[in-house]
């Protein structure tokens, strides 16, 4: 009996070989696509709302010659009336203002207030047919998550560059010597005239303002969170300044372990570490420690150090009050006298 072997086409064999290849590159181009689409979005979405703005003050020189000094950095517009948020060092100490829209129109802007302490300031200009953009929430913001930055880095109108949040929670010395809590990290780069633009999370919605970066540093850009720019935004427009107390900690937001939240009843999942405490401060005073984690100011609930700047206001310098502090398995409560702050 003759046996018979059985060989298949060499097409046939070749095509599992084929497949795999095949459908990783349909994978890899709709996941492109889909990050390509997320970052169009966004981009088209808050254009309209950021500005260039050009700033210049008169100097003298060093043979007492009259000189202009000019500078420049971004902004967003976050009022249909004009408002329009930017770093205080853009703005700060200048005597000329102007902005320049997306679509092409310019007009002079004045300064409603200044916030060196939070690198943030307030302009506003008088024009018709703004658009605001939408503000997101910055206490909501992952590790990971999509970062899209807009400005005008070196006068390069509505440069678009993303990345991701890189960490949160961190602490970044202002212009006038004070330390930002919170401020946002990001890969999304930033460049000289980025200063004051939106960072924007995917939906389209601003989550900070882009500050600074490191210089020499690779991928290390800071944002502060649009949190602490609601609150600072809100006091300037309605005082022009901002007066507050202080307790003198060092402080980051720390989650907080669910056992923790559900053994002492807390309103929140996060609080505020102690990470320093400034020598013969009133936090000091009142038997503050590293390490210490606040979660309540006079009852409130303290979830983050945005919580407690805006607890921290100009009401409570010189009044005693009460901070609910978690220190290892303890919860204690600490009387405080909160001082104002000398800027």
């Amino acid at each position: 009996m003759t046996s018979q072997s059985i060989f298949l086409p060499l097409a046939d064999r070749s095509e599992p070989l084929v497949q795999p290849s095949t459908a990783s590159n349909f994978n890899d181009a709709a996941l492109l696509d889909a990050y390509s689409r997320a970052v169009v979005t966004a981009a088209e979405k808050i254009s309209p709302s950021v500005v260039k703005i050009e700033v210049s003050k008169p100097t003298r020189g060093r043979n007492g010659e009259r000189r202009e000094r000019q500078g420049g950095g971004s902004g967003f517009i976050f009022t249909p009336d004009g408002l329009i948020l930017t770093n205080s060092h853009v703005v700060n100490g200048m005597t000329r203002i102007a902005v320049s829209l997306a679509d092409g129109r310019h007009f002079p802007a004045q300064i409603i207030g200044d916030d060196p302490a939070t690198d943030l300031a307030v302009i506003r200009v008088d024009a018709p047919n703004l658009v605001a953009a939408p503000l997101g929430d910055s206490q909501r913001l992952r590790v990971g998550q999509l970062a899209i930055a807009i400005g005008n880095p070196y006068g390069f109108q509505y440069t678009v560059t993303a990345g991701v949040v890189s960490a949160l929670g961190r602490s970044l010395r202002s212009y006038s010597g004070r330390l930002i809590d919170d401020v946002i990290q990001t890969d999304a780069s930033l460049n000289p005239g980025n200063s004051g633009g939106p960072l924007v999370t995917s939906d389209g919605h601003v989550v900070g303002v882009n500050t600074a970066t490191i210089m020499g540093a690779q991928g290390l850009c800071f944002a502060i969170g649009i949190n602490t720019a609601k609150f600072v935004a809100g006091r300037l427009l309605h005082d022009g300044r901002i007066r507050r107390s202080y307790i003198g900690v060092e402080a980051q937001t720390t989650p907080l372990h669910r056992r923790v939240v559900r053994f002492y009843d807390l309103a929140q999942e996060s609080g505020v570490v102690v990470v320093a405490v400034t020598d013969g401060s009133p936090a000091e005073r009142a038997g503050l420690r590293e390490g210490d984690v606040i979660v309540a100011l006079d009852g409130k609930p303290v979830a983050g150090v945005d919580d407690l700047h805006r607890l921290l206001t100009d009401a409570r310098v010189g009044v005693s009050s009460t901070l609910t502090v978690l220190r290892r398995t303890e919860k204690l409560e600490l009387r405080v006298v909160p001082e104002e702050v000398q800027e």
